[in-house]
């Protein structure tokens, strides 16, 4: 059965920012969670390269904690990845605000990072995909920036958690900014190829809901039967596979990195 959190792509989708739907997250959860009163920040202190290699980690779980560990997983490029619908083993014991049931009542985030001094700083795209999403998420959970809380400011014994390895009173700040729409919107993917050869016009960018040749031509490229021309959820789940079997992140948008390796030219 799907868990509560579906609206979790939906709301960052409309951000303005990009999202990546892991398969199954929409079934996965240890169990339903309760009512969400907020957000809570980690880092991975997964590996330095790659933009989100502890996401298997993240889904399965480690031999000491089962999965799902979150429900946003947060990579270095700053996309979003969509993890699990249901309840994550993510807090522990804590407090914040009063607050003891970290797993039932906030949303686990998170972010790609070791933790240590090699991977300062965050990238800039990371810190900015992180602020516009708090806000989106506080926003619709109808919660202030009070609610935006650090593992390291919830977790009890005080110093048993040391992530995120930022300060959260700028992170809260900004956010704050955020949601009272002081801050310029994230970057968003380009409407159309940046760089089109010479004599050749630029191709669309093209995700669910696109109609038209252009999407006519992608599904052909992709064998994909018909060829309606309409984006919808079949298309996408063909498009996601292809960009995972090629490296890229599968947010089953068709844009700049992934035309080129659809159709070289």
């Amino acid at each position: 059965m799907a868990y509560a959190l579906t609206w979790l792509p939906a709301v960052l989708d409309a951000a303005g920012l990009k999202v990546a739907e892991v398969p199954g997250w929409q079934n996965r959860g240890r169990a339903e969670m309760g009512t969400p009163l907020g957000c809570m920040v980690h880092h991975t202190a997964g590996p330095r390269a790659g933009n989100m290699p502890s996401l298997r980690t993240l889904v399965d779980g480690r031999p000491d904690l089962p999965g799902p560990l979150c429900q946003l997983g947060l990579g270095r490029d700053g996309t979003w990845y969509v993890v699990a619908a249901g309840r994550a083993n993510h807090a522990g014991a804590g407090n914040w605000r009063g607050e003891t049931q970290g797993n039932s009542h906030f949303i686990g985030i998170e972010a790609e990072n070791t933790g240590g001094a090699d991977d300062l700083p965050w990238p800039e795209v990371q810190m900015s995909a992180l602020v516009h999403g708090l806000a989106a998420l506080l926003r619709h959970i109808g919660r202030d920036v009070d609610w935006c809380a650090g593992h390291k400011e919830y977790a009890l014994p005080s110093g048993r958690k040391n992530d995120p390895s930022f300060d959260m009173g700028p992170l809260r700040m900004q956010v704050a900014q955020a949601l009272a729409g002081n801050l310029p919107p994230p970057a968003l993917i380009p409407a159309v190829e940046p760089a089109a050869p010479p004599g050749l016009p630029p191709r669309p960018t093209v995700r669910r809901g696109s109609a038209g040749a252009d999407v006519t031509r992608l599904q052909q490229l992709l064998h994909i039967e018909p060829a309606d021309g309409l984006f919808g959820p079949g298309t996408e789940a063909v498009v996601r596979q292809f960009q995972r079997d090629h490296g890229l992140v599968p947010d089953g948008i068709i844009g700049p990195k992934t035309w080129p390796l659809l159709e070289p030219r």
